[in-house]
C-alpha cells in the first residue's frame, strides 16, 4: 500500500506572501514592502468603504452616501471614485496604472485628515515597476477578502505577517522597523498596559501598540481606556506605523512629522503610564558633544555619553513615566555593566529604586542582529499598593530594595530556520514568575539558572552591575558526576559506535568488490 503523506496546508498569509514575493522582480525588498503594504491598505480601506456605503443605502440614506461625515463617524475612510479598489482593478493593465495608484493614495490621504503623512507619496511612479508584474500583484491582493471573517482580523494578520517577512528579508543592519511579535508579546504580558497612556519613543511600524490592544482584547478590557503616543525618526517607517494602526482602527498621536526623539521630542510634556520600546541598539553619535547638555530629560542624572545612546533612551523614558508608570524595553547587554557616565547613571537609577527587573534574552530572537539583549523593567512605584486589573485584584508588596533577575537564554522554539521565538507557554511562565514575585499573596522562590531576587545591598557589593549571571545561581553539573559510572557509560556508547563503523566499512568494501572495483587496504 502506498505510503500516505500529509501535506501542510498554507495559511492565507503564506499563500499571499508567496504570490506577492514572486512578483518582486528587481525591486529591493526595502522598497517593495511599501508597494505591497500600501496596496493592502488601499484594498482594506476600499472594502470598508463599500460595506459602509451599502449600509447607508440599505438604511434609505442614499443622499448621504458621498458625505465624509457618515463614514468618519464609523471609523471608515471616505473614498472618491478614483481612489476605490474597484477603479484600480479596472485599470490594472493600463500603462499608467502606477500613476493611478499614486493618485488614489494621494486622494485618500487628502480627504481623510487622520491619515495625514501616512500613505506612500508618488512611490509607484518612481519605482518604474513592470506593468505586468504590478497588474499581477494587484490580482494577488484582490484575493484578500478583508471582510470575510470580522472576528479574525484577516487584514491585520496579513499586514503583520508581511511586516515580519520583509524584516527577515532585509536582515542584518536593516529591518529595524519591526520587533518580533513574541518579544512584544512578552513585554505586554509583563507590564500589562490596560489603562492610561502608552508611549513608544522609537515606535517603528507600531507593533508595541498593536500588541497592547491585543492584550486588552484578550483580557476583555476596553480599548477606549488607553491613548497611544509614539515617535519615529524614519519617514517611510512613520508611514508604515500610521497605516498599520489605521488598518486596525487604532488612533494614535505619533507627532506631526517623523522626527528624532532626542533632537525634536514630539511629546515633551507627556507622562505615560506604560512605555514599551525597542530603541536602536548601541546607537552611536546620537548627539554632538555640545548638544542637549541642559536637556530636562537628564535632570538629576549625568548627561549620557555621546558615543552610545543606550542611557539617553533610558533617561528619556524615565523622564516620561507617570507616578505609577512602568516601562519595559530592550537594550544591548553592554548597558548592564558599562563604565563612565553609564555607571554613574545606572548607580543612581538603582539607588532611586527604579529598576524592577532585568531579563536576559536568548540570541537570534532578532532578524537584524544576533547580539545578546536584555529586557529592562523600570517601575516608578515599587511600593506596597493594591491595583484592580479588570476583575483581578493585585496586592503588590514593597519591592523598593529588590531587583528580580531572570535568565531566559535557554528558552525559545525554532522559527524560520535560523531564528527562535518564545512560545505562548514560555511567555506565560516568565510573566507569572515576575507577577508572583511582585505580589504579597503569591508564592515565589529563586530557581537556579532561571531567576533570583537580589537585594540592593547585594547589587552594591557587585559594584552596581546588573549582569544576571552575577546573581542567578549557576548549577555546576560536572561536580555531581560519578567518574566510574560516566566512563562505563561512555565505554558502552563508543563500543556500539565502533561496531557500527566496522560494519559500514565492510559493507562499503563489498559494494565496490561486487562492482568489480575491489578496494585493497
Amino acid at each position: 500500500m502506498a505510503k500516505k503523506t500529509t501535506k501542510k496546508t498554507k495559511s492565507i498569509e503564506e499563500t499571499l506572501w508567496d504570490s506577492a514575493n514572486k512578483l518582486r522582480g528587481t525591486v529591493e525588498s526595502s522598497e517593495y514592502k511599501h508597494v505591497v503594504l500600501g496596496l493592502i491598505f488601499l484594498k482594506f480601506a476600499s472594502d470598508k468603504f463599500q460595506k459602509r456605503r451599502q449600509e447607508l443605502i440599505d438604511e434609505g440614506k442614499e443622499k448621504f452616501i458621498d458625505m465624509v461625515e457618515f463614514y468618519a463617524q464609523n471609523n471608515v475612510f471616505y473614498l472618491t471614485e478614483e481612489s476605490r479598489w474597484s477603479y484600480i482593478i479596472a485599470q490594472a493593465k493600463q500603462d499608467d496604472i502606477a500613476l493611478k495608484i499614486d493618485t488614489a493614495l494621494y486622494t485618500v490621504e487628502k480627504n481623510n485628515p487622520s491619515l495625514k503623512g501616512a500613505l506612500p507619496d508618488n512611490y509607484f511612479s518612481r519605482l518604474n515597476m513592470d506593468v505586468s508584474k504590478l497588474a499581477a500583484l494587484l490580482d494577488t491582493i484582490n484575493n484578500i477578502d478583508t471582510l470575510k471573517d470580522q472576528q479574525q482580523d484577516i487584514v491585520g494578520r496579513v499586514y503583520e505577517y508581511f511586516l515580519s517577512k520583509f524584516a527577515i528579508a532585509e536582515g542584518k543592519g536593516k529591518g529595524e522597523f519591526y520587533t518580533p511579535k513574541s518579544i512584544v508579546n512578552l513585554i505586554a504580558e509583563l507590564i500589562e498596559p490596560y489603562k492610561g497612556k502608552i508611549y513608544d519613543p522609537a515606535c517603528g511600524s507600531g507593533g508595541m501598540f498593536v500588541q497592547s490592544m491585543k492584550f486588552i482584547d484578550s483580557h476583555n478590557g476596553n480599548k477606549k481606556d488607553v491613548s497611544i503616543y509614539g515617535q519615529e525618526y524614519t519617514s517611510t517607517t512613520y508611514k508604515l506605523a500610521k497605516m498599520n494602526l489605521a488598518i486596525r482602527g487604532i488612533s494614535a498621536n505619533l507627532g506631526d512629522v517623523p522626527a528624532d526623539t532626542f533632537a525634536k521630542d514630539q511629546h515633551p510634556d507627556l507622562k505615560a503610564d506604560y512605555i514599551m520600546a525597542n530603541p536602536p541598539f548601541n546607537q552611536k553619535a546620537w548627539r554632538a558633544t555640545d548638544e542637549l547638555l541642559d536637556d530636562p530629560r537628564w535632570r538629576g542624572y549625568d548627561v549620557p555619553q555621546t558615543g552610545n545612546a543606550n542611557y539617553g533612551w533610558i533617561l528619556n523614558m524615565v523622564s516620561k513615566l507617570s507616578d505609577n508608570g512602568v516601562a519595559g524595553f530592550i537594550l544591548a547587554n553592554g548597558a548592564l555593566s558599562g563604565g563612565g557616565t553609564e555607571y554613574d547613571i545606572r548607580k543612581k537609577l538603582i539607588e532611586n529604586k527604579l529598576v524592577e527587573a532585568i531579563l536576559i534574552l536568548p540570541r537570534n530572537l532578532f532578524y537584524t542582529t544576533d547580539i545578546s539583549v536584555t529586557l529592562w523593567i523600570i517601575n516608578n512605584n515599587k511600593k506596597e499598593r493594591q491595583v484592580k486589573l479588570y476583575d483581578v485584584e493585585k496586592n503588590y508588596r514593597n519591592r523598593e530594595d529588590e531587583i528580580l533577575f531572570m535568565d531566559l537564554r535557554q528558552v525559545g522554539i525554532p522559527f524560520e530556520k535560523k531564528y527562535i521565538q518564545f512560545s505562548q507557554d514560555e511567555i506565560k511562565r516568565a510573566s507569572e514568575t515576575y507577577h508572583d514575585w511582585q505580589q504579597s499573596e503569591k508564592e515565589y522562590k529563586d530557581i537556579p539558572e532561571y531567576c533570583y531576587s537580589a537585594s540592593i545591598e547585594e547589587i552594591q557589593k557587585k559594584d552596581y552591575s546588573l549582569v544576571p549571571s552575577k546573581y542567578i545561581e549557576f548549577v555546576n553539573r560536572d561536580e555531581n558526576i560519578n567518574f566510574e559510572e560516566k566512563m562505563a557509560s561512555l565505554q558502552i556508547e563508543f563500543a556500539a559506535l565502533l561496531k557500527e563503523e566496522a560494519q559500514s566499512k565492510t559493507e562499503l568494501l563489498n559494494v565496490f568488490k561486487n562492482l568489480g572495483y575491489e578496494i585493497k587496504l
